[in-house]
């Protein structure tokens, strides 16, 4: 199921690319035609990207949207794997619903129970996973929110107070002053709460995909992980992952740029418009590092999340945590 998931995500998102470059030819085309006229009139042509940024900015909510479809129903998968886990094992720990020490971690009514049981027909099995996909896609929207609003508009603030297009005589904060060093770090600042407030709301797509509704799944990950040994935990799982993502992108797009040449060739050879095929080759190295980061790490850093989560909520059931 993983691999069908990675799979079938990876191609939509491929897709989806192409699409937006279908969008985006107008753009291309235009980029061609004035290179040809400035090279007609001999002069030098620096193409402006302003439109394809603003195209790539309007096509952001597609891909975050994709992403966050593929990642709830790995999680949904990978939850479902270790709760079968847990309870086939002699020494499994009571199940989700068993523990009625705190009012939010009562379920969502509207997700079937015992989706891990093997007598469960497969129409039933389908019916639990798109059941449970819903509140998983929902505490990634809602985490979203709550987390990244903070940064992005204390990021908007300095630049409207710092920035170096205020850099003269009537700018509001003078520039080597406290407040103004105070104002240009501020985003610095929001960033790391940011970071550490998504931390914490970590193990909420665990929690949903383990029967809670959104805003349930969203507390009981911050009951979990504001302990001294849940944050340690977390800490302790993210970064590792983290660092394995970054270096995996890294790697995989390093070794992947032979491809850049050999896609802009083709495309321009295919279509002769340089600037698509130029923009294409830029983005293959990058696609490929993702989509193998994507197919490696999501189905590990879900499934040590799920373990994790089971852990931290047995652990506080049973009066350790």
């Amino acid at each position: 199921m993983t691999a069908r998931l990675v799979g079938l995500s990876g191609l939509a998102g491929l897709l989806l690319t192409a699409a937006v470059f279908a969008l985006a030819w107008p753009v291309f085309t235009r980029m061609r035609n004035q290179r040809i006229w400035y090279q007609h009139v001999e002069d030098p042509y620096l193409h402006d990207h302003t439109d394809l940024a603003l195209v790539a900015l309007c096509a952001l909510p597609l891909f975050l949207l994709l992403l966050g479809t593929g990642s709830a129903a790995l999680q949904a998968v990978c939850s479902r794997a270790v709760a079968a886990g847990s309870r086939a094992s002699p020494e499994g720990e009571p199940s989700d619903r068993s523990v009625p020490s705190d009012p939010s971690d009562r379920p969502d009514p509207s997700v079937p129970s015992d989706p891990s049981d093997p007598s469960d027909r497969p129409d039933r099995s389908r019916a639990v996973a798109v059941a449970r996909l819903r509140p998983v896609l929902a505490v990634y929207a809602l985490r979203a929110l709550i987390v990244w609003p903070l940064p992005v508009l204390a990021e908007a603030v300095a630049n409207s107070l710092t920035g170096p297009q205020l850099d003269t005589d009537q700018q509001f904060l003078e520039r080597g002053s406290w407040l103004y060093a105070l104002v240009a770090a501020s985003p610095t600042a929001a960033l790391f709460a940011a970071v550490l407030l998504r931390l914490a709301l970590g193990l909420a797509p665990a929690a949903a995909a383990g029967g809670l509704g959104p805003l349930a799944a969203l507390r009981r990950s911050w009951s979990l992980v504001r302990t001294r040994t849940g944050a340690v935990r977390v800490l302790a799982l993210a970064l590792p992952l983290a660092a394995l993502t970054a270096g995996l992108v890294r790697l995989v797009v390093q070794l992947a740029l032979p491809l850049r040449p050999l896609v802009r060739g083709l495309l321009e050879e295919a279509t002769g418009n340089f600037f698509a095929a130029y923009y294409a080759g830029i983005l293959a190295p990058v696609v490929v590092g993702l989509l193998v980061a994507a197919a490696v790490v999501l189905p590990v850093s879900c499934t040590a999340f799920a373990v994790l989560h089971e852990r931290l909520r047995s652990s506080r059931a049973s009066g350790g945590g």
